[in-house]
């Protein structure tokens, strides 16, 4: 009888330091504000007309309204399992966000992934928001946000490239990969690496529906330095379209950040075309920006990101944007934002993500905001 006391302790006391071992943590961030914009369209469709101006509560001035959770166990020796799941929401209306389903949305829509970390770097497997996202942020002051940024001229570019805006597969690079494994190597010096591979799963082709990345990043000294290439298999296809591996997706981007004394400035450079029709898809982008943070609490950027079409002169689009943020505390983020984009031939850029421009069409956005985190 004593021995079946002694081992239901020793059970609990076991579970207990699991437990202590373990932790979950919930988190999300609500992201709303007031656009104004002088020009709209209905869709990226060329032939899309301008509506005029439109005035409205616009969710993601900065980034997306997001929740999700996440959870670590040490396991010993240095190494730790993980997972994570977060979703992204339209603070507006409550709607989940899109998948890479045209027209439907998922819970977890940007990460849901199970992971093992350790003094080799950590692997993480399945959705995911992928390296190359992160290293594009990390080279703009504007850091990659929703309104007037290197993402936004990004987006111009999947959209003169035939992305509809329906659903998160786009025809160039990729912000979000299914089905993906990605590793992340220490820092050694500075230097980092990602790699990232996402199988396809498509029967009879071992390539159909694949993706393949690589992030190189030096981070020191105030210097943040990054290259990226992107290849994908069977992108954006069309529907009810059998993938067969054709290679349709190629990006490659360099990047640069620097910060001193409060200031702190970026440039880029990247290209995205379609290897089956490189004669039809091929666009080049750059960015400089500068940024000055008054104090703590204050900070103001600014930014020029221009695209243009290889293959036809006349299809391009100038962006300038700027932006002042002002932390009201650790949590909340008071914003305001101005910000100009003047598209020529069929280009159809936008300076805020979700606000629709007609092609050939400039428009002028103002947006405010609040952003609370949690």
């Amino acid at each position: 009888m004593k021995s079946k006391w002694f081992l239901a302790a020793a059970a609990a006391t076991l579970g207990s330091t699991a437990y202590a071992e373990s932790s979950v943590l919930l988190y999300g961030a609500v992201d709303s504000g007031l656009l104004y914009q002088s020009t709209s369209a209905a869709s990226f469709n060329p032939k899309s007309k301008n509506l005029g101006a439109v005035y409205a509560f616009k969710d993601a001035g900065i980034y997306s309204s997001l929740w999700g959770m996440k959870g670590t166990e040490d396991i010993g020796g240095g190494y730790s399992v993980n997972f994570k799941l977060q979703g992204a929401f339209t603070s507006s209306n409550g709607k989940v966000g899109l998948s890479d389903t045209p027209g439907a949305t998922a819970l977890f829509n940007q990460v849901s992934t199970v992971g093992l970390s350790g003094p080799f770097g950590s692997v993480n497997i399945g959705r995911q928001i992928v390296p190359m996202a992160y290293a594009m942020a990390e080279t703009d002051v504007r850091r990659g946000q929703y309104f007037g940024s290197v993402l936004t001229t990004w987006l111009g570019m999947n959209q003169a490239a035939g992305w509809s805006g329906t659903s998160t597969n786009g025809p160039i690079g990729a912000l979000y990969d299914s089905n993906a494994i990605v590793y992340n190597s220490p820092v050694f010096g500075g230097v980092s690496a990602s790699l990232e591979y996402a199988p396809g799963g498509v029967a009879g082709s071992f390539q159909g529906g694949t993706r393949e990345s690589a992030v190189l990043k030096y981070s020191n000294y105030g210097l943040d330095l990054a290259a990226v290439y992107y290849n994908g298999h069977d992108t954006n296809p069309a529907p009810a379209a059998v993938p067969t591996g054709l290679a349709n997706n190629r990006f490659v981007y360099v990047g640069a950040r620097y910060a001193i004394d409060g200031f702190s400035v970026s440039a880029s450079w990247g290209n995205g075309w379609n290897p089956s029709k490189s004669n039809q898809v091929d666009y080049d982008m750059y960015s400089a920006a500068l940024g000055y943070r008054v104090s703590p609490a204050l900070n103001v950027t600014g930014g020029v990101y221009y695209l243009k079409d290889r293959n036809n002169s006349s299809n391009k689009s100038t962006e300038v944007a700027a932006g002042v943020e002002y932390s009201l505390s650790k949590a909340t983020l008071l914003y305001a934002q101005v910000g100009h984009v003047e598209n020529e031939g069929v280009m159809t850029t936008g300076i805020t993500y979700g606000g629709l421009v007609a092609p050939g069409v400039g428009t002028t956005a103002v947006n405010v905001g609040l952003r609370h985190s949690f």
